[in-house]
């Protein structure tokens, strides 16, 4: 995933980057043609508040950082395609932004309605929920933030909502709790919506369960503040202040979702039960969303957990009223509130005894037949709101003229350019409403005056697309080329953080498919999931944890100065010498346990520095970074070169297409020979399939230390002559394929390596020209096994056993029962059991 150009490299970059670079030269390595591109997710607010407080253009301060970061990534040895990248602050990116905003326009996909934002009065711009703190004001000029309906533009991902679900099966090669989060994002859920007359009016209100079978234990309603009932027009006049100052109270409540208050109050209005006649009252509360279904809900406190929250804090019934009309199956006890299927209950009148299942068919059926209910599917998911009122970003390319109203920029007058002479004050809303010369235009229908419109894109906009501009970075004439496209698509390995795991990656499914369906390109469904999908295997990285000192009394963050390192790793706090608290915490200054990628590449080498963050922990977990665990992957590098350096050549190269004949060598040969080859194939496979490259390096150093604890000629009776030195075929072969297989994680001391071992023909040539190391399944063939045996799960010797007894549980045990500590442990003791596992490498008696 390309990032924002902030100007500094963090450790969750170096984390990204090295993952994605080691796994890409490997696949260079394995003969396959690969593209690592990398460009800048340019736009966004930070530049522009840059602007207001540098005193700098946001174009300026990205292009310093752009370049900043490209050396950073330059200095931990990422191997990017640079004629590929792109920016999308360039105008011969946001071109093709524009364009496909345009196409979804033509398509009907994009519409512009009023809807309620937070609106900053000082700064006049919309916020984001993140932008307004616990007291309800605005992060930046500390406004109270005010509700506002404001006319916005939207695009119409709603209108594959049923796709963007149904394909996530698809996705084989994606983390399930990633597909989960997007599942639970859309929200899909199906059940009918059933029409309540309000008592006393000529109005209805209808609202949407999952559970119809419930129906008969509704008892009341409860809507969204800013439902149309919420007025002095319907409200009864004893209700209507009370109500009024409620709402007016919880109006600028800025909690997520499921943390809005379950606070209520009676309207004084009444629902009519469509199936009991029952009137049932009307509440109002700010958990109910105006925009999400009909901004009405109904009230089941016995089968549904909010229901049941909403009726203790309200006092809306005592426990002895609540109405349970589901029941579990057989005589289990219930407990409410049961919100599992089940039998319904005697209050189900008709319907009792049925199981939930049938009921909902039924009692839909009959909603249908008389008039007040349907069946429906709704989902949680709201159309994309793509409007921003700001200023770096790109413009929106439709123009408002009094007569035509509202029309789109031709596409021959692509790109709308953004204006570069103008003036952040940070005060009074985007700086385009002010620039007269750009805002005051031809009207493209009716040639009369008109208005560009001010608002400039959703930076996800142009982050839902990068990845065909990669594909086709210079194309002039469309945003990428359909056959480049076609044969390129879907990215075969996406690599990111967690956190992207909903927005962006919806919104880049969604456009993807919408592409699809426009003819932009053909899925070829050999290398992919299908269906448009735009990214057959998804891996996402952990987060980059530092270590944090307190102090024990007070909590308090340490800063480095206040505290003493001991040599067990401890720390004493300077002013008092108690000990410190420590702990591993997110990356933070606040915190003061942030690690400047720079200075710990400048003090332990950035070879160490990949290594390290690449050998804590597995890709996709949390990882605790420590300096002090660094030296460990210091002192491999270090013990390879010894190994290197011993065999080193400079009068000639070595053969590289070595062929052995497994059978002609020596007991410490055929040893290496096998370490080796399962070294390749445990190495291959992570880097190929699972991707824990931790458990790769482990690998590599476990092949350095049985190569450590050998002489290189491995007693062979067709050694090579190097200098003075006499080197087995076999362990030269092992330490080329060391090397090899180390060098994507480590690329700067690998290439140093291969340059010493003397590899080469005519000339020098990179080790990442070289093909990665062949499994020779010869050498994985042994003739002999090591198998553990343990008495009553705890170890007690190893025998030796053929290869081929391992299938033979009377052979196992008989070989066994021959050894010398067999008469300690089982011959005198009586088997109750033997236990083998592990092919035969463990056999545990139970005595």
């Amino acid at each position: 995933m390309f990032p924002y150009p902030s100007g500094m490299l963090h450790m969750g970059h170096v984390r990204v980057y090295t993952i994605c670079d080691s796994i890409s030269r490997f696949r260079k390595m394995l003969g396959q043609e690969v593209i690592q591109p990398m460009g800048w997710d340019a736009f966004g607010l930070p530049a522009e508040n840059a602007a207001i407080e540098r005193g700098i253009h946001p174009a300026a301060w990205t292009e310093k950082n752009v370049q900043a970061m490209k050396q950073q990534m330059e200095r931990i040895l990422t191997d990017f395609d640079w004629s590929r990248e792109v920016t999308t602050s360039d105008p011969n990116y946001y071109k093709w932004t524009q364009k496909i905003f345009l196409d979804l326009y033509k398509a009907g996909l994009v519409y512009r309605k009023n809807a309620l934002v937070n609106w900053d009065p000082v700064d006049q711009t919309v916020l984001a929920n993140e932008q307004v703190d616990a007291e309800g004001k605005s992060w930046r000029s500390g406004a109270i933030v005010e509700k506002k309906n404001l006319e916005q533009w939207f695009i119409k991902i709603t209108e594959y909502a049923d796709e963007l679900v149904d394909d996530l099966k698809l996705l084989k090669n994606w983390p399930e709790r990633v597909k989960q989060m997007q599942n639970n994002w859309i929200g899909r859920s199906r059940g009918s919506e059933f029409t309540f007359k309000i008592a006393d009016h000529e109005s209805d209100l209808t609202v949407f369960t999952s559970r119809p079978d419930t129906l008969y234990g509704a008892m009341y309603l409860v809507v969204a503040p800013e439902h149309p009932l919420i007025s002095k027009k319907f409200l009864p006049s004893e209700h209507a202040d009370q109500v009024l100052a409620f709402v007016d109270k919880h109006k600028n409540s800025q909690a997520h979702d499921e943390e809005r208050s379950k606070e209520g109050v009676k309207t004084g209005l009444f629902a009519v039960h469509p199936l009991t006649q029952e009137r049932i009252p009307i509440f109002v509360s700010p958990y109910v969303l105006a925009d999400y279904g009909t901004g009405a809900v109904m009230g089941v406190p016995a089968h549904d957990e909010r229901d049941w929250e909403f009726t203790q804090l309200n006092n809306v019934a005592s426990n002895d009223e609540i109405k349970v009309v589901v029941r579990p199956e057989g005589d289990e006890q219930i407990q409410l509130p049961f919100t599992q299927t089940g039998v319904l209950t005697e209050l189900n009148r008709s319907y009792s005894g049925l199981s939930s299942e049938e009921a909902m068919k039924q009692i839909t059926t009959e909603a249908i037949e008389k008039g007040f209910g349907t069946a429906k599917t709704q989902y949680r998911l709201r159309d994309w709101l793509v409007s921003r009122q700001r200023y770096w970003g790109a413009p929106i390319p439709m123009i408002h003229c009094p007569k035509c109203k509202t029309v789109p920029v031709p596409e021959e007058q692509l790109p709308v350019v953004l204006p570069t002479d103008v003036t952040f004050s940070g005060r009074g809303g985007s700086p385009l409403q002010q620039l007269d010369n750009w805002v005051n235009v031809q009207c493209p229908c009716c040639h009369g005056p008109a208005k560009r419109d001010t608002d400039t894109m959703d930076t996800f906009v142009d982050s839902s697309w990068y990845f065909f501009r990669h594909a086709d970075p210079s194309n002039t004439t469309k945003p990428f080329s359909h056959e480049i496209a076609s044969k390129l698509m879907p990215v075969d390995m996406y690599i990111g953080g967690v956190e992207h795991a909903i927005l962006h990656l919806l919104y880049s499914r969604f456009l993807s498919k919408f592409m699809l369906k426009q003819n932009h390109y053909e899925d070829k469904t050999g290398s992919g999931p299908g269906h448009g999908e735009p990214f057959n295997r998804l891996l996402t990285q952990g987060m980059v944890h530092g270590k944090t000192f307190k102090c024990p009394t007070t909590g308090k963050f340490l800063m480095p100065h206040e505290i003493e390192i001991q040599d067990d790793g401890s720390a004493l706090l300077k002013s008092t010498g108690k000990p410190a608290t420590i702990a591993f915490e997110k990356m933070s200054k606040s915190k003061y346990n942030g690690v400047d990628p720079e200075e710990t590449i400048e003090t332990h080498g950035a070879d160490a520095t990949r290594l390290h963050i690449l050998y804590k922990a597995p890709p996709e977990d949390v990882l605790e970074w420590d300096d002090q665990s660094i030296v460990g992957m210091k002192r491999w590098l270090a013990r390879v070169w010894r190994l290197v350096d011993g065999v080193r050549s400079t009068d000639h190269g070595h053969n590289q297409n070595w062929d052995f004949d497994v059978s002609k060598m020596n007991e410490k040969e055929r040893e290496i020979y096998y370490i080796t080859n399962n070294t390749i194939k445990e190495t291959t496979n992570v880097f190929q399939n699972s991707y824990t490259l931790n458990t790769g390096i482990a690998f590599l150093i476990k092949l350095t230390t049985a190569l450590t604890n050998v002489s290189p000629s491995l007693d062979s009776s067709n050694p090579i002559s190097v200098g003075d030195a006499s080197i087995s075929p076999v362990y030269m072969h092992a330490v080329q394929s060391l090397v090899k297989m180390m060098s994507p994680v480590a690329p700067s001391v690998g290439e140093e390596c291969w340059e010493t071992l003397g590899c080469t023909h005519d000339n020098w040539t990179s080790v990442f020209e070289e093909s990665w190391p062949k499994v020779d399944p010869r050498a994985l063939v042994q003739e002999e096994t090591t198998c553990v045996v343990q008495v009553n799960g705890k170890t007690r010797f190893t025998v030796t056993l053929p290869t081929s007894q391992l299938n033979n549980q009377q052979e196992i045990e008989s070989s066994i029962r021959k050894h010398e500590k067999a008469n300690k442990w089982i011959n005198q003791a009586t088997v109750k059991k033997m236990i083998v596992v592990k092919g035969g490498k463990l056999v545990n008696f139970i005595v």
